[in-house]
């Protein structure tokens, strides 16, 4: 997958954003999405290839994966860093919608100050809104993806060994998950650094609402 535009939307929401959300941005494209693309892509690249189970009942090894891995960590990720960072979407879109707005105010030569929007980046007004609340749907986003990841991997991490008893299976077979300890230390970081995340949006959230 070509993450290329989403390293441009970061880049382009940087400017209208205060010291925490930048902070944020650095640490989702440096620490989350460059892991991602750089490590975690790989790291998981042999997740099926090299499960293995002590069977060869045709179908034993399919479903028991598909049982222990209902969602592969790697596109839980992926999907997680596309939801998180379309709010800085819409924040850009909201400015850029405010310049146009003001590009076709000057062109028909009209002076109104209470509409006109000198400084279309300044979080005031409806802008104000949109950042906020793209603030709390990115922290909310974040949660919602540490819970669903506590539920299918209890405690975020992955045991070498799991036995498996489901249809077609003969009977109680013992499979094995490749790299578990590596893919396990890469879970830990990540939710590290969702949880930091989640942290500099609320904080950035209270910050702009004591300072307005």
């Amino acid at each position: 997958m070509n993450w290329g535009v989403f390293e441009g939307l970061l880049s382009g929401v940087n400017k209208y954003s205060t010291a925490f959300g930048r902070i944020w941005l650095s640490l989702v494209f440096i620490f989350r999405l460059l892991v991602y693309v750089v490590a975690a892509e790989k790291v998981w690249s042999d997740d099926h290839k090299d499960f293995d189970c002590n069977t060869r009942q045709p179908g034993c090894t399919n479903v028991c994966y598909d049982h222990f891995f209902p969602i592969s960590h790697i596109r839980l990720w992926a999907l997680q860093l596309i939801l998180v960072t379309c709010p800085s979407l819409l924040v850009i879109m909201h400015v850029a919608y405010r310049e146009a707005k003001e590009r076709r105010r000057r062109a028909a030569g009209r002076q109104d100050y209470r509409c006109s929007y000198s400084e279309p980046g300044k979080k005031r007004g409806g802008l104000w809104w949109t950042y906020l609340l793209s603030l709390v749907f990115k922290a909310a986003v974040d949660v919602v993806f540490l819970y669903i990841f506590y539920r299918f991997y209890r405690n975020y991490s992955l045991p070498r060994l799991v036995k498996c008893e489901l249809p077609p299976c003969p009977n109680v077979v013992d499979c094995f998950i490749a790299r578990p300890t590596e893919k396990t230390i890469f879970t830990l970081f990540m939710v590290v650094t969702t949880c930091v995340c989640v942290v500099l949006s609320l904080v950035e959230a209270a910050y702009l609402v004591g300072k307005r």
